[in-house]
Order: structure tokens, then C-alpha cells, then sequence
């Protein structure tokens, strides 16, 4: 196994907290003091964002049913966790800038010994102000009891709807309660935000706190996608490969990928979005792995695309060295004021003037750029926003002002972090020589802005042919 810089230590979010209760003694995971300080900064800047007179609710993410009486995995809600910390279903967060108000209101479940042996512990109401310090906290079941109190002569209510219709149910029939008391002198909110205006764009600038944790993931998922060219043979499945890469991410303290991982070997890596990753690899394959870890609910997003047997083919080694190629070049020009328009506008550049030469598409280059010719073999965009959500929140384009509909591309700044993942995908039905049918190739980086450029986080794994192939050939013989 090829070793690795940075830290690779479990994630310091969280501490061991032990609470005794009148009814039984529980031990609790809490915010470590470095993330409850770090939560508390984020709900003061999310705060100065509303107006005075704003209410702002969130929702937890609720309980989705797999079958018969078995629940999905329950993973939070991103905007909710974003602000909270809080990591349990059925729970609501009110936040205010009412005058005489609580700020950072929990309605959360009930501590209850009976479902806490069946699923484990809640931190309760007791828990909420002592350990995720809301100012205020109370049983969800009082929610539709005391939220129309928190909405008298609000102005306005940035909340998301459609994301849970029984919290959209409590919502809006609590403002339709406090509108019907109009007449007694008391106002309703007159305008429903989405959340996006509001916390989305804190969301995309990432703090320091979140570039330690991004790191931490990136460099679980560099690990996890080494020991995949370790474990990846002719004669393997590519779900072998991919547990080996489960097992990595859980090692460094992952909860869970974050995402399905596509590990698509042969013609599989020409499927964008392959998933089965059942078969069984062949002498000669590429294998085409995009995976990530999730470690303090950053995502990692990386892909790398490496021959099973060792060593790149003529075609293979053509297709992959124009793909990266483009990678870097996108790279290059990463710093603030740029926008991922002007990335993509490089990448596809790039890739058109490959395919061109290798006659995999008719040129001039400024024909087949117009005609978006390469959109056969690249038919998806080079960069999206990576954060909590692997497709992270935040606008891609802005308005040009106020008085007009017109928008333009968000330059970047400091503090995004943004995937580069350029890709030729030669499917096997395609009009295309022989020799490159059933070549799929994507490398995608994780990469930081800066101040003065940018940093990519997942520079740690191989991409560069010969590097590769000094990885594979570094590899113990398949037992």
C-alpha cells in the first residue's frame, strides 16, 4: 500500500458525553466544544442574514420506510444539520429576529427509554439546550401548539417547502392560524422565502472548520482509490473493488459513501451513472471508479480510471492522456473571478481538439465547438459545487441587477470547493473505429479556491499514465 500524507485520524466532531436521566443513565454523542463554537458562528452569520422581524424553520430530514418495517439509513438533512448539529429525525429548528424572541429554538423528540433500547439514544429536550445550546427547546409534539406564537406579526418566513408534507402541513396552517387573528392587531408573515436566498450562499464559502473536515474526507477517499488499483485484477468483480474501497472509508470513520459508487470496468465505464458493479473484469479493461467518503458530512467526489491489467493500450492510453490533459488545463486557470463557464469553456476545447486529431469528430475546431460535435463523447458539464452534498447547494449564475431578468456566471472567491471531472465516454454502438469502442475515461479532482488560485485536495492519487502504471505494477500478485 503506498502511504499517504496528511491526517487520517478520526473526526474530532464529536466527544463522549455521558448524561444520567431521573429514569435511566445514557451516554450520548454531543458536539465536541470545537464544532458547538463552530455551529454557533454559523447560526450568528445565518442570523445577520435574515431582517429584523424574519423567521426562519427547518426541518429535519424525516424517516423513509425500505420495506415492511426496515427504514432506510437515516442521513440528515444538510441545512438542518448545517445549523444544528443535530443528527435525529422528527425534529424542527425555529429561528428568529423578533423582537424579545428566542434565536435558536428545538422542537425535538422525547427521551423514551422503551424506543431508545429498540434504536438507540435521543438526546431529548434536556439535551437540546445543553448540548446543541438552542436557547429554547421543546417536545415535537408541541410544535403546531407553539409555532404560530413564533409567527405573530413576523414579517416574513424563509422556510423550504415541499421537502416533508407533513412539516409543510404544521407550517402553513400555522400561518393561516395567526392571519385569521389579523383582526385582533396581529400580522402573519406576507412572503415565504426559500432557504436558498438565505443560507445556500453561506453554505458554498466554506469555513475553516469545513476545509479541515473536506480534507479529512478527501484524504480517506485518496487512500480508498489507491487500494482500488492494489485490488483490481482481470478475474475480479467490481463490487470486490468496491468493498475493498467501503472498508477504507469506514477505517477512517465514514459513516457512509457520499454517494453510490460507480466502479464500471469495460464498456460499464461509458454509462455515466452505472451502479450495479457486478462484472466480472476481463484482461484488458479500464476500470472507471467514482467514489467518495463522507467524513463530517463533506463530501468527497473523486474519479479514476486505470487498466486492470497494468498497462494502458494504445487507444486507451489516446483517449485517457486527452482527457486529462483537459483536466489540467481546466485546473490551471482556477482562481477567484473565474466562473465554472469559463472552466467548461476550456475543458471542451481541449477535448475537441483531441478528438479532432484523433479523427473521432469532424474539425475545424470552431465548427465543432459551435456544433457541439464532442457532445457524443462528453455529454456532461465539467464542474459542480461540493460541499455537505456532493452536489452542493449555491447558484451557478446571478442576476445581473434588480431591474432585470438577465443573469451572469458567479465568478468564484475563496472558500469554494468545486469538482473538475472532464470525461470521453466511447460507447460501444457508437460511430467510432474500432479500436476505441467501449473506452470510457473520467478523472475528477476535488479542488479548493484560494486566494491566489487554488488547491486541489485529491492530488494525492495517481493520474499521470506512468504514474499509474507504476502504481499497478507495484501491485502483490493476486493471491
Amino acid at each position: 500500500m503506498l502511504e499517504l500524507n496528511g491526517d487520517l485520524t478520526p473526526p474530532s466532531r464529536w466527544r463522549r458525553n455521558a448524561r444520567v436521566n431521573a429514569v435511566t443513565s445514557l451516554n450520548t454523542l454531543a458536539p465536541s466544544l470545537a464544532f458547538a463554537d463552530e455551529l454557533a458562528q454559523r447560526r450568528a452569520a445565518f442570523l445577520t442574514r435574515l431582517l429584523p422581524g424574519d423567521v426562519a424553520v427547518l426541518a429535519a430530514a424525516p424517516v423513509h420506510v425500505r420495506n415492511n418495517d426496515v427504514e432506510h439509513h437515516h442521513r440528515q438533512d444538510s441545512d438542518f444539520f448545517y445549523l444544528t448539529g443535530y443528527e435525529e429525525p422528527e425534529c424542527v429548528a425555529v429561528f428568529s429576529r423578533m423582537e424579545g424572541a428566542k434565536p435558536f429554538t428545538l422542537f425535538v423528540r422525547l427521551r423514551d427509554p422503551e424506543r431508545e433500547t429498540w434504536d438507540g439514544p435521543r438526546s431529548g429536550v434536556e439535551g437540546a439546550q445543553q448540548d446543541f445550546r438552542a436557547d429554547a427547546a421543546f417536545p415535537m409534539g408541541e410544535l403546531s401548539h407553539r409555532l404560530p406564537a413564533c409567527l405573530e406579526n413576523a414579517r416574513r418566513l424563509h422556510f423550504a417547502l415541499g421537502r416533508d408534507p407533513k412539516i409543510d402541513a404544521v407550517v402553513l396552517a400555522s400561518r393561516d392560524f395567526v392571519k385569521r387573528r389579523q383582526r385582533l392587531g396581529v400580522l402573519a408573515p406576507s412572503t415565504i422565502i426559500d432557504l436558498s436566498e438565505s443560507l445556500h450562499s453561506m453554505r458554498l464559502i466554506k469555513t475553516e472548520f469545513e476545509m479541515q473536515e473536506m480534507r479529512r474526507a478527501c484524504a480517506a477517499t485518496a487512500e480508498a482509490h489507491l487500494v482500488a488499483m492494489q485490488s483490481a485484477f482481470p478475474g475480479t468483480h467490481e463490487h470486490d473493488v468496491e468493498a475493498e474501497m467501503l472498508r477504507v472509508f469506514r477505517k477512517h470513520g465514514s459513516p457512509r459513501p457520499a454517494y453510490e459508487p460507480i466502479v464500471g470496468s469495460g464498456p460499464n465505464a461509458t454509462i455515466l451513472h452505472y451502479r450495479k458493479n457486478d462484472r466480472l473484469m476481463a484482461e484488458g479493461d479500464l476500470l472507471l471508479i467514482d467514489a467518495g467518503a463522507e467524513i463530517g458530512f463533506m463530501a468527497g467526489d473523486v474519479t479514476r480510471t486505470f487498466p486492470v491489467s497494468g498497462t494502458f493500450t494504445q487507444p486507451q492510453r489516446a483517449i485517457y492522456e486527452a482527457v486529462l490533459e483537459a483536466q489540467l488545463a481546466a485546473i490551471a486557470i482556477v482562481r477567484p473571478g473565474v466562473t465554472i463557464e469559463d472552466i467548461h469553456q476550456v475543458t471542451i476545447t481541449s477535448l475537441a481538439t483531441s478528438l479532432i486529431a484523433l479523427g473521432l469528430i469532424e474539425g475545424p475546431l470552431d465548427k465543432a465547438l459551435e456544433e457541439g460535435r464532442y457532445k457524443k463523447f462528453y455529454m456532461h458539464r465539467t464542474s459542480h459545487w461540493l460541499g455537505m452534498d456532493v452536489h452542493d447547494v449555491g447558484s451557478y449564475f446571478l442576476p445581473v441587477d434588480a431591474t432585470t431578468s438577465a443573469t451572469h456566471a458567479r465568478p468564484l472567491e475563496a472558500g469554494m470547493i468545486l469538482t473538475i471531472e472532464p470525461g470521453l465516454y466511447i460507447g460501444m454502438r457508437s460511430e467510432a473505429p474500432p479500436e476505441y469502442l467501449g473506452i470510457g475515461v473520467r478523472i475528477e479532482d476535488d479542488v479548493l479556491v484560494t486566494e491566489t488560485g487554488s488547491d486541489v485536495l485529491t492530488k494525492a492519487i495517481p493520474k499521470a499514465v506512468q504514474d499509474i502504471e507504476r502504481v499497478l505494477a507495484a501491485r502483490a500478485p493476486r493471491a
